[in-house]
C-alpha cells in the first residue's frame, strides 16, 4: 500500500497541535502566576520559595502536550500505511488535547496566582491548599492527554 504522506502529515500536525496547546496554556498560566509573585515579593521576600513552587505549576501541561506530540509520533511511524481518515482523527485529538491543555493550564495559573496573593496575608500557610485546588485543575490535562493515548489504541 502507499504511503500516504498527507495522513502522516495530519497526525504530525496533531501532535503538534497538542504541544501547542500545553506551550501557550503554560505561559498564558506561568504569566499570570509570576504577575502575582512579583506584587507579593515586593511585599514579602521570604516568600520566594513558595511563589516559585506554585508559578511553576502550571508548566506541566507542556509536557503533557510534549507527551502527546511523541506518542503521535510513534503511532505515525508505526503504521506507515495510515489513510486520510486516521490522519483526520490524529488532528482531532491533537486539537482536544491541545484546548483542554491550554485551558487547564490558565486556570491553573489563575488558581495560583489567588493564592500567592495571599502569601503574605497566611505567612506562606495558604501553599499547600493552593496546590491541592490547582491540581483539580491539572486532571483535566492529564485526562486529555491520556485519553488521547486511549483513542490511539482504538484508531488501531
Amino acid at each position: 500500500m502507499p504511503v500516504d504522506l498527507i495522513a502522516q502529515g495530519l497526525g504530525y500536525a496533531g501532535g503538534a497541535v497538542a504541544l501547542l496547546g500545553g506551550v501557550i496554556g503554560s505561559s498564558l498560566g506561568m504569566g499570570v502566576a509570576c504577575s502575582s509573585g512579583v506584587q507579593t515579593l515586593a511585599e514579602d521576600p521570604k516568600q520566594l520559595r513558595n511563589v516559585i513552587l506554585l508559578s511553576a505549576l502550571p508548566m506541566t501541561q507542556t509536557f503533557y502536550g510534549l507527551i502527546t506530540l511523541i506518542q503521535f509520533i510513534l503511532y505515525v511511524n508505526a503504521h506507515p500505511e495510515i489513510d486520510l481518515a486516521r490522519g483526520l482523527a490524529l488532528l482531532a485529538l491533537g486539537f482536544m488535547v491541545g484546548a483542554a491543555e491550554a485551558y487547564s493550564a490558565k486556570k491553573q495559573g489563575e488558581i495560583c496566582a489567588s493564592g500567592i496573593i495571599e502569601l503574605p496575608r497566611t505567612r506562606g500557610k495558604i501553599t499547600f491548599n493552593t496546590v491541592i485546588m490547582a491540581v483539580y485543575v491539572e486532571l483535566i490535562g492529564i485526562l486529555g492527554m491520556v485519553f488521547a493515548l486511549m483513542a490511539l489504541s482504538l484508531i488501531g
